[in-house]
């Protein structure tokens, strides 16, 4: 075939259609392909928590010592807490604690090289454990809820309180005898018979005292958070299983846990920059094991596994589950203050029970306790005041809002009951599991 009658026909049979002419079209109409940006990490609201200046402790001989009392008895009062030189003070305090903990194990902290104001502070917790073995709980059946023998116990304890701080030294006794109110109250409510992260800051608290009072300086704080906290949590597991202290406004699992949260505060700081440990080990049984006695933030998951009825961190607290896919224990640290400052001290049910003095000042403007809240009406929050609960005002017209909770029985005792009925060891399976 000639050139030209092959180019013909191959121009005939490749000449484009009108179908070919559309589709032509179509295409020039679709967008032009654009490569993706790389989608950023969602940021947290809330900004990073950093550690206010600790102030230095006053001037004894011009303070006036008072009988701590409850000064936030409205959202009113809370907001003004939130503005005020006491709330700093506290914040920088927790977190100057928290910060004497970072990257350090409890047993780097030598007990017998302690100054004599931290073996007294042993020793007083020592003695209020001792307390726990003169009142035994009473027989109450197979109740899982709190033992009036607590308040037997309370009043021994409240008894023996000036001789306690006796033994500190130093300040003068009206000054030693505002302190102790902090302490008495870091042991639970005598009224409700439950403890949760108020009773457990109030121990904070009375350790502020003593720093305002110039008995502890910023040098003691690593024994302070290795030595002495955790040995307030272990005699505070003792009262707990002894005498069924129930939750005090407990999420349930939906919680850090039912009674603390300032050692997984300090336990996070601890492992900080940990070569090897990670926020994923906490389902690691034997790393729980070899490292709870060194790390408080294992020494709690431990403790919680070992009282809960079903195995598994995702089941009984989802939200350590969550924490533990975290990428750091930086992350975790920062969470954990972030949490402390939105869900402690910025939650007025569990900043009702803050006591203020002279050392931990209110500003003016808050309430008093004594005053009779004119609105305050509906039998149950009258029957709430008559049981040691301050009268105040409830959002939205609640007439027993979370502020004033529900009796929840503690899931320590429920462990103790197994125990006792031979079950201890024995998991129920999670149903669909």
């Amino acid at each position: 075939m000639p050139l030209e009658a092959l180019t013909n026909t191959l121009a005939i049979n490749f000449a484009p259609t009108a179908a070919d002419n559309t589709s032509l079209r179509l295409s020039k109409a679709l967008p032009a392909l654009v490569p993706r940006k790389r989608r950023t990490a969602p940021q947290n609201p809330l900004p990073a928590q950093g550690t206010p200046t600790l102030s230095l402790p006053p001037n004894i001989d011009s303070i006036s010592f008072l009988e701590p009392s409850r000064r936030l008895l409205s959202h009113r009062d809370h907001g003004l807490f939130l503005k005020s030189p006491c709330y700093s003070l506290v914040l920088a305090f927790v977190f100057s604690l928290s910060e004497a903990c970072a990257n350090t194990k409890i047993s780097a902290i030598p007990l017998h090289s302690q100054p004599p104001i931290i073996q007294n502070i042993l020793t007083i917790l020592s003695s209020i454990s001792t307390q726990v073995e003169r009142n035994p709980p009473k027989d109450q059946g197979a109740s899982r809820f709190g033992n009036s023998a607590f308040r037997d116990f309370f009043d021994a304890v409240s008894a023996c309180l000036g001789q306690y701080h006796a033994g500190l030294g130093g300040p003068p006794p009206e000054a030693m005898l505002e302190a102790s109110s902090y302490l008495q109250h870091s042991l639970g409510s005598r009224a409700r018979i439950d403890y949760g992260s108020g009773h457990e800051l109030n121990f904070i608290l009375w350790l502020l005292c003593l720093n305002r009072l110039s008995l502890l300086s910023p040098s003691t704080f690593p024994a302070l958070g290795l030595l002495v906290f955790p040995r307030y949590i272990h005699l505070l597991r003792k009262i707990q299983s002894t005498y069924y202290l129930e939750p005090a406004g407990s999420h349930g699992v939906w919680g850090l846990d039912d009674y603390h949260f300032l050692p997984f505060l300090f336990g996070a700081s601890q492992l900080l920059n940990h070569p090897y440990i990670r926020p994923l080990s906490v389902h690691n049984e034997i790393i729980l094991e070899e490292e709870g006695d060194e790390y408080m933030y294992f020494d709690m998951v431990r403790w919680t596994m070992a009282t809960k009825s079903v195995k598994g961190l995702k089941w009984t607290q989802p939200m350590l589950d969550d924490i533990s896919g975290a990428r750091s224990w930086e992350k975790v640290e920062q969470g954990m203050r972030r949490m402390f400052v939105k869900e402690v001290l910025g939650k007025l049910p569990v900043m009702q029970h803050f006591l203020f003095g002279s050392l931990i000042p209110a500003v003016d403007g808050m309430g008093l306790e004594e005053q009779q809240v004119e609105n305050a009406q509906g039998s149950e929050a009258q029957s709430a005041a008559d049981i040691g609960v301050v009268k105040h005002v409830h959002k939205d017209d609640d007439a027993w809002g979370d502020c004033c909770g529900i009796k929840i029985p503690s899931t320590i005792a429920a462990a103790q009951e197994a125990k006792k009925s031979g079950y201890g060891e024995i998991f129920r399976r999670v149903p669909f599991d």
